[in-house]
């Protein structure tokens, strides 16, 4: 399933790793895709949208519902 999610506060390529790092850890065959200027994390996971929004929220970033 494909998920899009607005996300607050990535500024860096730190950033961005650190998203990826936490949406694999739940789905290591996640297919993940950051836009960093648009503020745009995109994820192709069976796992549903709340538990992936639950992971990028713990690295600490805003997400929009």
């Amino acid at each position: 399933m494909d998920h899009v999610f607005e996300v607050q506060g990535m500024s860096c390529r730190h950033c961005v790793q650190a998203i990826e790092r936490a949406l694999r850890a739940l789905d290591p065959q996640a297919r993940v895709e950051i836009d960093l200027e648009a503020g745009r994390v995109r994820v192709e996971s069976a796992l549903p949208r709340p538990t992936l929004a639950e992971a990028i929220r713990a690295e600490g970033y805003g997400v929009a519902s």
